[in-house]
Order: structure tokens, then sequence, then C-alpha cells
């Protein structure tokens, strides 16, 4: 597993070469064929891929495991990508209003709920009205370090867990987001942006050199390119993250609009009243929620460990 050589061979700038190389090549087959509807595949009574229902991301079966609505018929596949990207912002509405300890504190409520809001809001500036319509790719959604089997050079030899693949927008297909070695909510932006350039320039000498007798339908490397100049990148990103939504929202999206609401009380409440009807009270309901979600959490605890361990709690 690349997992096992990528603390030491991260640094090393001949292994991260071939690797993106292998990356590259891998993007631009999966997008020789645009698809026309966002959803997911099953193999038919034929032994063909087919879409066929709900576009099955990791986060859906994540929320489903937690016991959280998600309301989305598992038979739907999605024409345009703003129907999809409001669905996507739904289950985080939904993950926000049903996770028991979703809200640890009035200010953990506020920071969320005001990073929703304004995600409502602000999503339509980072992707183009003209992608809307297609073209959609395969994409692999759940491609991390375990999942990529390598050879010593960190040549591709194997893929794992192609169940999460999926029919995306190009604009939501980009680089790993690991490739900084970050933990997602906390990518280091001086960091990400070299090895970001690094992995583009390959992209695009590769879909160069793949492209020289066909046209393709896009440019991939151009789309990617415009995505992160435009922040479309951290936009999908936090999209796809339900728990890291918020740490991305706040370092790489809100700045695209303001340098100042961070430390500005106003921003805070105004904003914060646009998540819901009656939002100070549904604010108060998480909070007892989150009361009532600790009680359980010690019962059952005292239920196991006994007496003796729950008595010096």
């Amino acid at each position: 597993m690349l997992s096992d050589t990528w603390e030491n061979g991260c640094h090393d700038k001949a292994l991260r070469k071939t690797l993106f190389r292998d990356l590259s090549c891998m993007m631009i087959a999966l997008t020789r064929t645009p698809l026309q509807r966002i959803g997911s595949f099953i193999l038919d009574d034929t032994g063909h891929l087919r879409l066929s229902n709900r576009p099955l991301t990791l986060q859906i079966p994540f929320l489903e495991n937690e016991g959280i609505p998600i309301d989305m018929s598992r038979r739907v596949t999605h024409l345009r990508a703003d129907s999809y990207i409001n669905d996507i912002l739904a289950f985080h509405d939904s993950r926000f209003r049903h996770q028991p300890n979703a809200v640890s504190s009035l200010q953990d409520g506020l920071y969320q709920a005001c990073a929703l809001s304004v995600m409502r809001s602000v999503w339509p500036c980072f992707f183009r009205r003209d992608f809307f319509n297609g073209p959609f790719f395969m994409h692999l959604t759940d491609l991390h370090q375990s999942n990529i089997l390598v050879d010593e050079d960190w040549n591709i030899k194997c893929l794992l867990d192609l169940e999460w693949a999926c029919s995306h927008p190009v604009e939501m297909i980009h680089p790993p987001h690991w490739l900084s070695n970050d933990p997602i909510a906390t990518i280091r932006l001086d960091v990400y942006e070299g090895i970001h350039k690094e992995f583009m320039e390959v992209l695009k000498e590769e879909e160069y050199a793949s492209t020289r007798e066909t046209q393709p339908l896009v440019q991939l490397h151009t789309v990617l390119q415009q995505g992160w100049d435009r922040g479309t990148f951290w936009c999908s990103l936090a999209l796809n993250t339900p728990m890291a939504l918020f740490g991305i929202f706040y370092d790489h999206i809100q700045p695209h609009f303001s340098q100042s609401h961070m430390d500005d009380e106003a921003f805070w409440s105004i904003t914060m009243p646009y998540l819901t009807f009656d939002a100070f009270k549904f604010l108060d309901k998480r909070l007892e929620d989150k009361k009532q979600y600790d009680n359980h959490l010690r019962e059952a605890f005292a239920g196991h460990i006994g007496p003796a361990i729950c008595s010096s709690d």
C-alpha cells in the first residue's frame, strides 16, 4: 500500500512524479467517456456498467450509519450539477439537525450555523454555469493512500475500493487532498499550493501527450487549474467532507469574500438567524440534545466499565 511508504517517500520528488504521472493518466482515461447523468454504477444483466442510482460517495453511508436521514432516493440520478450540490448541502444540514452530538457549545453552534448559511449562498460563485449540464465523468471518490498499491518506484499497480466510484461533475474532480500530508480540515495553503502546482504540471504534460490525435471534450488540466484559481477545489472539498466543511470554509472559502468577518461580531449575530426559522431556539435544542447524548454515553460506560472507574469521572 502507498500508505506504508508515504511518510518517508512523500518528500522524494522522483517518487512523487511517478505517482503523479500514473494518477494523471488514470484521471485522463476516466474523462474519455462523458456521461449524461450524475449517479452510481451497477452491473446489469449483460455484465455492463450502467448508471442507475444516486451518486454513492463515501459520505452517504457514513451519515446513514450514524442514523442521519438522507433525503435522496436510492433510485435518483441528477441531470444537473446544481441540483446535486443542493442535495449535498442538504446532507450537511441533516447532519447538523440530527446528529445528537453535532454541537458541543453555543460558540460551536454559531460557528457551524454561519458556515452552512453562507455556503448555501456562495457556492454558485465557485462553479461555472456552463458546466451545470455536464460533462460528467467517472470519479474515484475514495482514492486514499491505503487504496493505492504501488511498486518500490511508486508506479501504481492496483486500486482498491472501487465501489465508491460514481459519475461526478467535472469541476468536482481534483488532485487528492492528501498530497501535502496534512489532515483534511487543516491543509496548509502555502504547502499544498506548491505540491498542487507540481501535480498540475504533470497532468498537463500527460494530457497533451494523450490528445495529439484526438480532441477531448474538455481539457481536464485547464478546468482543474481554473478551479484552483477560482477556489472550486476548496468548495468541492468542503461539500464532500461533512466533518471538515467548517474548517475548510473559514480557512479557504470565506477569505475569498472577506478577510475581516472572523473577528467581526456582527457577522455572527446577523448571519446565524438565517440558518432556519427560530434559529436560536433550534440551537438551544441542539445543546440539550448534546447533554442527553453525554448522559447516555456515561450510562453506557457505567454499565460496562464498573462503578470504581466511573466514580473517578
